[in-house]
């Protein structure tokens, strides 16, 4: 084999060593190329926990859009989750909206639940009813202060 050829192959091999660092760094980053029609939806939350933009929004364990922005009202002291629904995916009007982990300590996405109503959520408008994330560090010190009470009572 001449040196040429060689040098082409090395070539050629390392070309594809970093096409395919760069498809595994994209997926892993959560970075979509879904080029479909999106139609917006808004949920407001209480608590979101560690949700960020662009964590998937899922139902029946498909994802069906993605979380486009986070921001704070400061009128009703809630955070407002705008989402980017795909158009092929419709949801009832009376559909539920939860934070959940991926996992015990995964990443968090918002579940759709789908209710039974026969009217469908519009481009723009505002789920409803919504739950808020599970906060871990919450639950251990209710756990923390309830046994620490218990143990004052034998006293």
């Amino acid at each position: 084999m001449s040196r040429k050829l060689l040098d082409l192959w090395v070539g050629i091999f390392v070309a594809f060593g970093l096409a395919s660092v760069l498809f595994l760094a994209l997926k892993v980053g959560n970075v979509s190329t879904n080029l479909s029609e999106t139609y917006p939806l808004t949920a407001k939350f209480v608590n979101i926990g560690g949700l960020k933009v662009r964590a998937p929004v899922k139902s029946a364990g498909v994802v069906v859009g993605r979380v486009a922005d986070i921001r704070f009202d400061p009128e009703s002291y809630e955070a407002v989750v705008t989402l980017s629904m795909d158009s092929r995916y419709r949801f009832p009007k009376d559909t539920f909206a939860l934070i959940l982990t991926a996992g015990l300590l995964g990443e968090q996405y918002i579940g759709l639940d789908p209710g039974g109503d026969e009217a469908m959520l519009k481009a723009g408008e505002v789920i409803t009813k919504t739950q808020s994330a599970v906060v871990l560090e919450k639950l251990i010190s209710q756990f923390m202060f309830n046994k620490a009470s218990e143990g004052q009572g034998d006293k």
